[in-house]
């Protein structure tokens, strides 16, 4: 009998490749995009390329400075790194403020720790952290809404669909708001905030998508929800004057994009079910508590990161066994 000490590797092959993964991460998100253009005006569809552009133009910077090939600028990592820093960005947000983030997400998010699958931390929420804390009043901007007119069988384009600046307004999740958004309204996307974060319908539509096509796996959008929705259906009942609603907390700023497109990045993410679900309960429970007690009112790109952070270690401790291996007690 051979005595040979098993080892893991990639013994399964599906058709799935990290191209194929990012353009379909990317048409998912295609409806919400146009939603933002519909909500927001021409100005969300310029910040939406200058992200993407300067994304992928210093991928392809970076890849020719260390002698690297440089066509893998357009493997798609890039451009949904661009596309969902804009999706989180203001639309009245200044352009050379949307080009700093994207080229800062490239840069240090991914690129200085090796290129994609090697980085720590989600590029695009790192970016907005940066941003966030360089440039606050510039980052908590939000305009009202704009959308086009099509009743009369007229098409009525406001004044402000046109302009590349907005009339602000604040947020359920800001507290400043004289009158709460309707539920409905927010799971609509018909609310002030950032461009991909007002219409959680269509959010919820592109993770469906992302799950039945298998690129995402159900435990980290399911326990992100229920980290984020339970202690807030707890913290309302208790005290319904000091803490938001389940439903304000779920439709409301990122969490719906943080559950389903940020929290379940492949490379920051842990691997086996169970860090999984654990990963997601800290993601959800962290941005809780950032929005009730911290000094921000949004709460999903902090969280993200500090679970990013914990990955390795969950990875650690909850590692699926390999099989055919043998147990520590067996050792």
């Amino acid at each position: 009998m051979i005595d040979y000490e098993p080892s893991s590797g990639p013994f399964a092959h599906t058709r799935n490749s990290s191209v194929r993964i990012m353009y379909t991460v990317l048409l998912s998100l295609v409806p919400a995009l146009l939603f933002a253009v519909y909500q927001f005006g021409v100005g969300s569809l310029r910040t939406v390329l200058v992200c993407c552009v300067v994304a992928v133009v210093t991928e392809y910077v970076c890849l020719k400075l260390l002698q690297r090939r440089t066509r893998a600028c357009i493997d798609g990592s890039a451009l949904l790194t661009g596309l969902l820093l804009a999706m989180s960005l203001p639309s009245t947000v200044p352009m050379w403020l949307a080009a700093m983030g994207s080229a800062f997400a490239i840069v240090v998010g991914k690129q200085i720790y090796g290129g994609l699958g090697q980085n720590l931390f989600n590029p695009a929420m790192l970016a907005r952290v940066m941003l966030l804390i360089c440039f606050p009043v510039e980052m908590t901007s939000w305009a009202l809404p704009t959308p086009l007119d099509f009743s009369h069988n007229l098409i009525t384009v406001p004044d402000g669909w046109q302009q590349f600046d907005g009339v602000t307004a604040a947020t359920t999740l800001s507290g400043l708001a004289k009158t709460p958004d309707s539920l409905s309204s927010m799971f609509l996307g018909s609310q002030a905030g950032s461009l991909g974060e007002t219409s959680s319908l269509l959010i919820l539509a592109g993770g469906l998508l992302l799950l039945q096509r298998r690129i995402i796996h159900w435990a980290i959008p399911v326990s992100f929800l229920v980290g984020l929705g339970l202690p807030a259906l707890i913290g309302h009942w208790l005290a319904p004057a000091t803490f938001l609603s389940m439903p304000t907390q779920l439709f409301s700023g990122g969490a719906m994009l943080g559950a389903f497109y940020i929290a379940t990045d492949l490379v920051t993410s842990p691997t086996s079910v169970r860090g999984q679900l654990l990963y997601g309960l800290g993601c959800g429970l962290l941005i809780w508590l950032i929005r009730s007690f911290g000094n921000y009112p949004e709460g999903v790109a902090f969280a993200v990161l500090i679970m990013n952070a914990a990955s390795p270690l969950i990875d650690h401790y909850l590692r699926p066994a390999i099989f055919g291996s043998r147990s520590l007690a067996e050792k």
